[in-house]
């Protein structure tokens, strides 16, 4: 961090990883508190020698500058952490008043603490809060990351998995990818080489992906994938909790049929034939709703007591995935790094040709969603949670968002409906979508919504009727 970088960061309020301490002589007790929030969350800058007053810094300096820096280093190398915890230093000066800062990063052997486990502190926007006893958990579960489903689950055998399940795997990947070895084989060689079982035992990912639903709760006893449609844009303004809601299902493999069903019915898509004359449907917004629902089941902390959730509201899609990345979001974004919470799930889903052979899919989640109604989707990441939303509510080409929150639509694509219709009373909705080069999701957004406003009304019924334009 440069000099001027500092300056910035003292004009700014966004400071989810930058700490500042007076600190004129002697380190305060806080600063550990510190040292640990930053190695157990996204790492940070601590910076000693500037004075907080409110929403106003002074820069105070330091006292003997050099004690400091080592009385700090010192303490990261004795035994007051858990582990060794590394930094970089630096040493600014404002008109001779000494500014140190020391950079901690996130360290791949959390939880990180001082003293003892219950001096273990995370990052939440501007502070550091003392970790809960499920967060630390979670912290001990991450260092074992990519392995832990990998483990045999006691008490298993062949009959704790699902057979209509497992038939139904290999009859997807004889369809879809059918020069895959894995056709070849026979059953227990297609478990044993799939690692779905071991040793006469299931592995957790085999279980979790074809077992039966009374088997797996045996190890995971609130097993579930919670998919919500809720007549809302937020609970607030919902007036149920929800009108529909996914049923149990006995495990992963039907969990993701069971969801991909009901989340195709929210974008739009065109059907064709592959060449081998197999069906195949067609949306960029599907292949990257499709994408987020592979990636939640591949990369879900199923130790945790938390469980994946989809949520449909009526104008955004959002998908909740307990347990952190691995790297941080930027890190795994840039260089398509592929390091999967559950392995075997992800080689699971990709034999079948559900999911890609590297990264975590972000680009192309990114990318499909940005062709089908020109947004992107926003992520909330927090060391131990991921939160993919999707708006709904397609952007045209001068930036107004058409959709449903405020019942506004866009007034280019609405007044474009207005004139086809008036031009053709009994033009269609995918005539119009095609004429006006939106999705027919967007279109049927902005016809209720004119609608309500009473600016629109169809005559007859749904099938032989016309539309017609109120003045």
């Amino acid at each position: 961090m440069t000099k001027e970088e500092l300056i910035q960061k003292l004009s700014s309020l966004e400071w989810e990883d930058f700490e500042v301490k007076a600190a004129k002589s002697e380190l305060p007790k806080s600063v550990w508190e510190t040292v640990s929030a930053f190695s157990n969350t996204s790492g940070g800058w601590i910076i000693l020698g500037v004075t907080e007053k409110g929403n106003d810094f002074e820069i105070t300096g330091v006292r003997n500058g050099e004690k400091l820096e080592q009385d700090f280093l010192n303490t990261l190398r004795g035994t007051k952490f858990n582990v060794f915890v590394d930094t970089k230093q630096e040493v600014y000066e404002f008109e001779e008043k000494n500014v140190l800062a020391f950079y901690v990063p996130v360290h791949k052997n959390k939880p990180v603490y001082y003293n003892n486990q219950s001096n273990t502190f995370i990052r939440r926007g501007s502070s550091d809060q003392r970790a809960t006893q499920e967060e630390i958990d979670s912290m001990l579960r991450d260092r074992a990351f990519g392995t832990k489903t990998a483990e045999l689950a006691l008490g298993t055998s062949r009959d704790s998995l699902n057979d209509t399940s497992l038939n139904r795997y290999r009859d997807y990947m004889t369809r879809f990818n059918p020069n895959a070895s894995y056709i070849r084989f026979d059953e227990n060689e297609f478990l044993r080489k799939l690692r779905i079982m071991e040793n006469g035992k299931c592995t957790f990912a085999g279980l979790l992906m074809f077992g039966k639903r009374d088997a797996i709760e045996k190890h995971f006893a609130d097993f579930r994938i919670d998919l919500l449609e809720i007549p809302g844009t937020s609970y607030a303004d919902a007036k149920h909790t929800y009108t529909f809601r996914v049923e149990e299902q006995e495990n992963l493999w039907e969990y993701y049929f069971e969801c991909f069903h009901r989340l195709k019915q929210k974008v739009d898509v065109r059907f064709s034939l592959t060449a081998e004359g197999f069906g195949q449907e067609l949306s960029p917004g599907l292949e990257s709703i499709r994408e987020a629902l592979v990636n939640m089941l591949m990369h879900t902390d199923y130790f945790s007591p938390a469980c994946p959730r989809v949520r449909i509201f009526t104008n955004h899609i959002e998908f909740y995935n307990p347990g952190g990345l691995p790297k941080p979001f930027e890190e795994l974004k840039s260089k398509d790094i592929s390091l999967p919470r559950n392995p075997i799930m992800a080689k699971l889903f990709r034999m079948v040709k559900l999911a890609e052979n590297v990264g975590f899919g972000f680009d192309k989640i990114d990318e499909n969603w940005k062709a089908y109604n020109s947004t992107v989707p926003g992520y909330q990441i927090e060391f131990d949670s991921v939160v993919v939303d999707f708006s709904m509510e397609a952007k045209d080409s001068v930036g107004e968002t058409s959709g449903k929150t405020s019942g506004k639509t866009s007034g280019k694509t609405s007044g474009k409906i207005i004139e086809l219709i008036n031009s053709n009373m009994n033009i269609s909705i995918p005539e119009m979508a095609e004429t006006i080069g939106v999705s027919e999701r967007s279109i049927e957004r902005n016809i209720e919504s004119l609608k309500k406003k009473g600016l629109l009304e169809r005559v007859g019924p749904a099938k032989g009727g016309y539309w017609q334009v109120i003045e």
